[in-house]
């Protein structure tokens, strides 16, 4: 009896890319975790014990990276970083997808709607463009998955919900649909496009719509306190802020210094990054992550142990 095709996942020690790689063991696939040569074997332990192959590899030495790919079903790509990653290592996996005969890819994208948006706007999705205009000519069947902003970010990293002063802060419009899903759910979602062999070349999916005015309701509901909006300026003022902070604050060599997560909250809040036809019924055994359940895990895990009703 011949073993399945496993799915290639690369980026797989990553918080997504671990992720996809165990909602695919769940699902009774198989999975090959391709790695960076020296990556320390705690990083990969649970993949391991889930069932996953590990493929150590050098991602310079398309040798190396091909046989990694070598009878694959699909190569599902979760690589985080800059050019080197997004446009370099992830060009070279594409290429030695195709070198080894695999049918399908799926690139890093997982974002808003970059395929709208003009380029300039944002670092990291113009590298995302790049790449997406070589996959469109690359001869393998491709599916990006666009999922809006990640919904854990709205109690972390996110200047949205400021939840030292019990505000919803926002820029232009308080009634500007946004689109939210949670890591968990883009991992589950991706690892099924992964295993259908029918995916179109976009996939756009969206846990939860809210408007920076539902956000304001929601976070009241899910924390037990009045939130209020706080309107921060027209879009032009972002901009402003944007272009001062790149000055003072560069991060120049960090994936997501505080400017880009500024202009990824531009394009969401300009309305032209919003998913449309969406595709969140495609998998009838996908259940979604609302924002107001975030927004109350949040509050359970700030909670001391006493403050948390039985």
């Amino acid at each position: 009896m011949s073993l399945p095709s496993p799915v290639i996942v690369a980026g797989a020690t990553g918080d997504l890319g671990q992720r996809i790689a165990l909602a695919l063991l769940a699902q009774g696939a198989s999975v090959r975790a391709i790695v960076r040569e020296g990556t320390d074997p705690a990083r990969t332990a649970a993949l391991v014990s889930a069932g996953a192959e590990i493929r150590s590899v050098d991602f310079g030495d398309m040798s190396s990276l091909t046989e990694g790919c070598r009878g694959g079903s699909c190569v599902v790509s979760a690589l985080s970083g800059l050019r080197e990653v997004i446009i370099t290592a992830q060009t070279n996996l594409l290429e030695a997808a195709v070198d080894a005969g695999v049918p399908r890819f799926i690139p890093s994208d997982f974002s808003i709607d970059y395929t709208t948006l003009p380029r300039g706007t944002n670092r990291n999705l113009d590298l995302r463009k790049e790449f997406n205009g070589m996959l469109n000519v690359a001869p393998i069947r491709s599916t990006s998955i666009l999922n809006g902003m990640f919904a854990n970010l709205l109690t972390g990293e996110a200047p949205l919900v400021v939840q030292k002063f019990r505000r919803v802060v926002y820029w232009g419009d308080a009634d500007q649909p946004l689109d939210f899903t949670t890591i968990a759910d883009t991992a589950a979602f991706t690892a099924r496009a992964a295993l259908d062999p029918h995916t179109p070349r976009y996939l756009r999916i969206a846990g939860d719509t809210l408007s920076p005015r539902e956000l304001q309701a929601a976070a009241t509901q899910a924390f037990g306190e009045e939130y209020k909006l706080q309107w921060a300026g027209n879009l032009t003022a972002l901009t402003t802020l944007i272009d001062l902070t790149r000055i003072f604050a560069p991060g120049r060599k960090s994936t997501y210094p505080a400017w880009q997560g500024m202009q990824y909250m531009r394009n969401m809040l300009s309305g032209r990054a919003k998913l449309h036809d969406l595709a969140n019924e495609r998998y009838p055994d996908m259940t979604w992550t609302s924002v107001i359940e975030v927004l109350r895990r949040s509050r359970t895990e700030q909670l001391t142990p006493a403050e948390v009703t039985p």
